[in-house]
């Protein structure tokens, strides 16, 4: 699997800590230090190599979470989910084929935040009455 992860001054910190955990392989695109940077460029950015094809999975982390999923879903195909615990992250992959995993760096701890991963990177989409549910979200699009 070809897996992205992005993150603006906010989520630098938590995104490094995830970096040195994460067993895919990934491509790191930014940023890389703490110093301000605006969340929308960092969420377009992957949000629109999610969607050619480029990558399968991203990963997001602002200071919330909150812009930075905003951001990503503006970009046709992505369904970016904000994450806050192991359900979350489990139900955004089973219950809404979400190709974007977003989380907050002053929000979610470390270990939280590996396992939140770890989960979004391995659960399938389960289909069936799902399936209809993200097929009408794309039609919004």
């Amino acid at each position: 699997m070809r897996i992205a992860i992005a993150a603006d001054h906010g989520g630098f910190e938590l995104k490094e800590a995830i970096k040195k955990r994460l067993s895919a392989p990934f491509t790191d695109l930014g940023t890389n230090n703490a110093e301000s940077v605006d969340y929308p460029d960092f969420g377009a950015a992957l949000a629109r190599r999610v969607a050619s094809g480029e990558f399968e999975r991203g990963i997001l982390i602002c200071g919330s979470g909150i812009g930075i999923s905003i951001a990503a879903n503006k970009i046709k195909g992505i369904r970016a989910a904000l994450c806050h615990n192991k359900y979350t992250a489990e139900m955004a992959r089973r219950h809404n084929d979400a190709n974007v995993i977003a989380m907050g760096g002053r929000v979610v701890d470390e270990n939280t935040a590996v396992e939140m991963v770890d989960i979004f990177l391995k659960t399938p989409f389960e289909g069936g009455r799902h399936a209809r549910r993200v097929e009408k979200i794309s039609a919004l699009e």
